[in-house]
């Protein structure tokens, strides 16, 4: 059923409840279009677990070859995308062991999940759409996991041609089974998965909103690391409630970039001013968006003069909106000035 406004689809009944065609925030998920990529746009030899290019989204390995990841300029024609994110086999592992695994994944806090009403009665269908191109045909599993509830769902799709851009649309019912905590933790982790050991696929397919169980998690998966030919993209990623797909919610890219800093940010800290021997500088930045929670931090880079040589940087305290650290003076002081930059992560 649809409601009509200036001639075209305004308003859209999904699942029930009124949803509108063109609304503001209906994409649960972060950087569906691949757009924003912080850390890097390349990166070669992955064979562990981790965040590399494309924010909101890492590649879960272990055992399963060694790959290159990219934020590449390459998505479908016509289709409003740019960047897609790309997964490139360059060691191949042809018979994975029982508990290996490779999966391209990205995690929903519970503050964003709230609307679907899971743990009640009403809890609310949600529909996944995007678009995916591999070099290798077959049975690909899409998953979701939900931790603190320890429950699972896990849905087949197929990729049909080889090197060629195909929509995939998946719906996927409410989890009337445990609320989702209202909180900033882990709500979601969802799962592409590209290669599964029998440990992860010896089981049934398990279809619907279950207790986790690893062996029914990705039956069918075809094994992408068989071959260095073989690669994933993936690109247009977009989760809305209801089960009807509607078009791909484009975002601003600065709204975009700071929905992404929420998890990841590089700081810049800088001070300047006068002080003398084995005297304390101190100063205080607050950081461009307040982050999950308090993040970790590593110091990448900055410079210092001889009076402030980098042994001499301490960080005093951090919380998730701001950072403070002080510069002990090494000589004489003088008019001299520091800088020291680097990494804030918050990721779930």
């Amino acid at each position: 059923m649809t409601l009509q406004l200036n001639g075209t689809t305004g308003l859209t009944f999904n699942d029930g409840s009124l949803q509108p065609s063109a609304a503001i925030n209906k994409n649960i998920i972060i950087n569906g279009n691949m757009n924003i990529a912080q850390r890097a746009t390349s990166v070669t030899g992955i064979t562990t677990t981790g965040y590399r290019t494309v924010d909101r989204f890492q590649q879960v390995i272990s055992s399963a070859g060694t790959w290159t990841q990219t934020q590449s300029a390459e998505a479908p024609t016509g289709e409003g995308f740019y960047n897609s994110l790309k997964f490139q086999c360059t060691t191949a592992n042809a018979s994975l062991a029982a508990g290996a695994f490779n999966i391209a994944s990205t995690s929903i806090e519970g503050f964003n999940l709230q609307q679907l009403g899971y743990g009640a009665a009403g809890a609310k269908s949600v529909t996944f759409c995007f678009w995916v191109r591999a070099k290798k045909t077959g049975t690909y599993i899409l998953g979701i996991y939900r931790p603190t509830a320890n429950r699972q769902i896990s849905t087949a799709y197929t990729i049909s041609v080889a090197d060629t851009w195909e929509k995939k649309t998946i719906t996927i019912p409410g989890d009337t089974s445990g609320a989702i905590a209202n909180a900033a933790t882990e709500g979601f982790r969802i799962s592409w998965w590209l290669g599964a050991g029998s440990n992860f696929s010896s089981g049934t397919l398990q279809t619907s909103w279950n207790t986790l169980s690893s062996a029914t998690r990705a039956v069918g998966q075809v094994n992408l690391a068989d071959s260095t030919s073989n690669y994933f993209q993936i690109t247009g990623v977009q989760l809305e409630i209801g089960t009807t797909a509607t078009p791909f919610e484009h975002l601003q890219y600065g709204q975009q970039l700071a929905l992404c800093q929420r998890y990841f940010q590089y700081w810049y800290h800088m001070w300047n001013g006068v002080a003398f021997l084995s005297e304390d500088t101190t100063n205080h930045t607050s950081f461009m968006t307040e982050m999950r929670n308090t993040p970790t931090v590593v110091r990448t880079g900055g410079t210092f003069d001889t009076r402030y040589p980098s042994g001499n940087w301490l960080l005093l305290y951090i919380t998730n909106a701001s950072v403070a650290s002080r510069v002990r003076a090494g000589s004489a002081g003088g008019n001299d000035g520091w800088r020291a930059n680097g990494t804030l992560e918050a990721e779930l």
